[in-house]
């Protein structure tokens, strides 16, 4: 058991007001309630902790009396420590709070606690402050003397309210404990006289009630906990998936919880003549139209009064007053009503404070009446016969968002002469609460990083949200921040030239960045493909209604709400070439969503314009399949850009922007100023721009980079990436002194271990290489195997054959059908020109066994070249390529086969790929004897 389960009496409180005592009172519980058992003689080990809840509720005189009875038993040190102090919290303008007896058990003996005058103290402080609330909330509180682990701690207390904010009404709701939660005695008890004409209303599944009435008093009875209440699906609507609980309700009607609170928002004479306020209400005057009128009052009442819920003197249902809100700049959602009403009726707007429940808007109709069934008030203006929503708590609202609708769902309108719920018919939202835009440099070729400027455009929440947290960080915090934020839209990369500006009036908060990112170009069905749609990357719909429970169970989706996606891609070569594939407009609804969308390409500019809004609406169980089918063939119609066969590729670039281009240059300057603006010690940029220049065979400019984020943090994986560097510029002994020092910082490494390994053996030091491998088989440990592969392929490639195929014999007897090990021994056997009868049974039982058989492919093609059957090298080497166009080794000997086939053309634009992404393959296959 848990300390919220003994403050889980406090949940019983319904909002409700009046004054009453600052001072906790001691007195004997009332004579109506019955006081609980307490059995123990049930105490073993298995018995729950909570040995008894007990609430016990009755309404008397527009009064609402609750009393609490908790028994816990203390079962660990760590119950120990979280009733060491009981806080129990009360409203004193509401209610007294009574205390009946406080208790410690302990071997058949009972240690009175308040024995002597001993009284809690009464702390006043404001818990919620920053949370914006000012509740007038106190505490009592008494440190619990002398408790210890396996004594029963007993606590009996009362609180009465009452509000005459309610007109003599009484609400009340009160949560069922539900199993499997285990209490050894729970009970919820609530009574009324016949005067009361309470209703009362379970909102929970499997519990039956039967009232009783004796003595002219009506009594509900519920034993807890309660039934386990039915799993939910997530996606449930709200009404199905909130907390079980008991609501109580001497109000007849809707129309009576409005009328009650109708006069609560009268305005009249509320702004006085010459006042602060009366300028304001002036310049909403001063507006043209009503529905300006409408959208100055609603922007004064958001941007000049700050959030604050107010609950003390009376003021759960009580507003503050507008000009004392004004003088104050701060109110919670009563207050803004008020003074939004005050405002737009002094300006000739109809207009009327409705009542509504902003977490569980759509069980409110299924609700008893009564004013606790809302949390929220806000203010439906009517301007030429349309019902407009307007919610001073919100932000950032103007005149084009000023027909949005919020998801509330219902809506209780407060007048005089009564009302009835009114359903809020969702519209979609007018702009988009995300409006990001991007201009894409993709002009050199579709495998370098994609250099772009972006702008996103935020407002209403998401813009005050970005607000409140930027306010809080330095200048380089924030920069972090937004790199963040577009990290998260656009992806990991670069960013540098990061803004941020605020616009008052268009209430908006712009985002900008300058930066590189990952391609979004990848190879598919033998060809290099690019997806520009962004707005159904995470749009999600696999509802799960398999159980029956769940069969008629409809599925809500996201409320209103916008994000538009602008792009301009500048493609290589002009756009020759380049073709669509896909829908390239469109207008689609599905699964709660619609989705606009508008694209061309013209002079090599792809321009795309999208929008996807989502509706707020339920779907039924019938319709999902139906839902599912439309999103899919929505994903399947999304616009692809489809590179022609002879696309630009980076390995063709020789380091610069080809003629026309500005791609490369564009990059470099970003990673420049990344690496500028970032800290000494912040090494990423170098990094970055060390991979985007050895890939593009600008090797002397990835050294530069690499040293210079060495000099600043050596670590492992710089040092390994530039002995690959200098391996490939030819500088075989600077490479093995990097591929040392990466193994001294950490002997573990697998990758130190691999490079070193190799490095020694190319420089001839075979005999060090298997030493050090030795040393790590002897390990053992899970990369044992790795490494006795590892040896065997080196000597397979620098030592003796025949040694090399003996290990690897012995490794496929332990692991007999791996692909990997028969495509190593084919491979030896294939460079070495040995065993070559049996290295085609190797190579293709690997190929046959493989999920990826590209490297057994590629082996298998050495071999028909060993076996001069060119054709037969052709077909797998082609198979490979065309799957993995940049593989440098198949390239190479491709090369030499077209070449021996007569067709060196085509062989020597192979041989140069080949020697532009690997500067050393003519060494690495000369050395077995393989040439052009």
């Amino acid at each position: 058991m848990s300390k919220p389960l003994l403050a889980m009496a406090a949940l019983f409180v319904p909002v409700v007001a009046a004054h009453a005592g600052e001072v906790p009172l001691h007195q004997a519980a009332p004579a109506w309630v019955n006081k609980a058992a307490l059995d123990l003689t049930k105490q073993d080990a298995d018995a729950p902790a909570l040995l008894i809840f007990d609430n016990q509720q009755r309404i008397e005189a527009q009064r609402l009396w609750i009393y609490s009875d908790t028994a816990t038993r203390i079962a660990s040190a760590e119950m120990l420590g979280q009733f060491a102090t009981i806080t129990l919290p009360w409203m004193p303008d509401k209610g007294d709070l009574i205390i009946h007896d406080l208790a410690i058990l302990r071997a058949g003996q009972e240690i009175d606690l308040l024995a002597g005058g001993k009284s809690f103290t009464v702390l006043r402080r404001e818990q919620g402050l920053e949370q914006r609330q000012l509740s007038g909330l106190l505490s009592a509180t008494m440190p619990v003397e002398g408790l210890q682990v396996g004594d029963i701690l007993r606590l009996r207390y009362s609180v009465t309210m009452a509000d005459p904010a309610l007109a003599g009404n009484v609400q009340s709701t009160s949560p069922l404990i539900p199993a499997p939660m285990r209490v050894g005695f729970g009970r919820l008890k609530v009574q009324w006289d016949a005067k009361t004409n309470a209703r009362w209303k379970v909102l929970a599944s499997d519990v039956t009630i039967k009232p009783t009435r004796s003595d002219g008093q009506t009594e509900l009875l519920v034993p807890l906990p309660i039934a386990k209440q039915p799993d939910m699906p997530d996606d449930a609507p709200g009404r199905f998936r909130h907390a079980p609980f008991l609501e109580l309700s001497t109000f007849a009607d809707w129309q009576a919880v409005s009328r009650t609170m109708a006069p609560l928002y009268a305005t009249d004479g509320l702004i006085r003549e010459g006042s602060p306020l009366s300028q304001q209400l002036a310049e909403v005057k001063a507006a043209s139209s009503l529905l300006e009128r409408a959208q100055r009052a609603l922007q004064i009442v958001q941007d000049n009064i700050r959030y604050l819920a107010v609950g003390m003197n009376g003021g759960n249902y009580v507003p503050q007053k507008p000009e004392d809100s004004w003088t104050l700049r701060y109110g919670d959602c009563k207050a803004k009503t008020l003074l939004l009403l005050a405002l737009l009726r002094g300006a000739g707007i109809e207009a009327e404070a409705v009542l509504v429940n902003s977490q569980m808007g759509d069980l409110v109709h299924d609700r008893l009446p009564s004013a606790a069934a809302f949390d929220h008030v806000i203010v439906r203006a009517v301007i030429d016969g349309e019902s407009l929503w307007l919610d001073g708590t919100d932000m950032g609202a103007r005149i084009e968002d000023i027909r949005d609708t919020p998801p509330f769902r219902y809506a209780l309108p407060l007048r005089s002469a009564g009302a009835d719920l009114m359903p809020l018919v969702q519209r979609k939202v007018a702009r988009p609460s995300l409006d990001l835009s991007m201009d894409v440099d993709e002009s050199a070729s579709v495998d370098l990083p994609s250099a772009f400027s972006a702008k996103a455009v935020l407002r209403g929440q998401p813009a005050a949200g970005l607000n409140l947290i930027t306010t809080q960080l330095d200048r380089k915090q924030r920069d972090q921040f937004i790199a963040q934020f577009f990290s998260r839209m656009i992806g990991v990369g670069q960013y540098s030239d990061v803004t941020m500006a605020t616009d008052a009036t268009a209430g908006t908060t712009t985002l900008t960045a300058r930066g590189a990112t990952t391609t979004l170009w990848s190879w598919q069905d033998k060809q290099m493909k690019r997806s520009v749609i962004r707005s159904l990357a995470d749009v999600d719909f696999n509802p799960d209604r398999a159980k029956s429970s769940w069969s008629t169970i409809a599925v809500a989706t996201p409320d209103p709400e916008s994000i538009r996606y602008r792009l301009q891609l500048r493609l290589p070569d002009g756009g020759r070439g380049f073709t669509v594939e896909g829908a390239q407009n469109a207008v689609e609804q599905m699964a709660g969503r619609e989705l606009t969308r508008s694209m061309s390409i013209d002079k090599g500019i792809v321009t795309v314009d999208e929008r996807l809004d989502t509706t707020g609406a339920e779907i039924a169980v019938a319709d999902i399949p139906a839902e599912r089918d439309r999103l899919a063939s929505a994903n399947a119609r999304l616009p692809r850009i489809v590179a022609p066969s002879d696309t630009r590729r980076r390995w063709e670039l020789n380091g610069r922007d080809p003629a026309g281009a500005t791609q490369i240059t564009a990059i470099e300057t970003t990673f420049g100023q990344a690496i500028a603006r970032a800290d000494a010690d912040d090494v990423s940029g170098y990094l970055a721009r060390a991979s985007l220049r050895n890939g593009i065979g600008n090797k002397a400019g990835a050294l530069d980079d690499l040293t210079k984020a060495i000099a600043v943090a050596p670590d492992v994986d710089t040092y390994l990436k530039r002995a690959n560097v200098l391996r490939d510029l030819g500088r075989l002994q600077d490479a093995l002194a990097d591929a040392e020092k990466a193994r001294s910082l950490d002997p573990s490494s697998d990758q130190a271990n691999s490079t070193l390994s190799t490095l020694l053996a190319e420089s001839g030091k075979l005999d060090r290489a298997k030493e050090l491998l030795d040393q790590r088989i002897a390990l053992g440990g899970d990369a044992r195997d790795g490494y006795r592969q590892m040896k065997a392929d080196l000597i397979g490639e620098f030592g003796d054959p025949q040694e090399a195929l003996k290990l690897l014999d012995g490794l496929i007897s332990d692991k007999p059908g791996s692909p990997s090990l028969l495509n190593a021994r084919c491979w030896v056997k294939a460079t070495r020109s040995v065993m070559i009868d049996t290295a085609l049974k190797d190579c293709t039982s690997a190929i046959e066994l493989s999920t990826s058989a590209y490297q057994a492919l590629d082996s298998r093609a050495l071999v028909w070249f060993r076996l001069a059957r060119y054709e037969e090298a052709l077909q797998d080497l082609n198979a490979v390529l065309n799957a993995a166009p940049g593989t440098a080794e198949s390239r190479y000997l491709r090369g030499i086969i077209l070449n021996r086939m007569g067709r060196e053309k085509e062989g020597g634009v192979d041989l140069t790929i080949a020697r532009q992404l690997e500067p050393r393959i003519d060494v690495q296959y000369g050395k077995f004897n393989i040439r052009p």
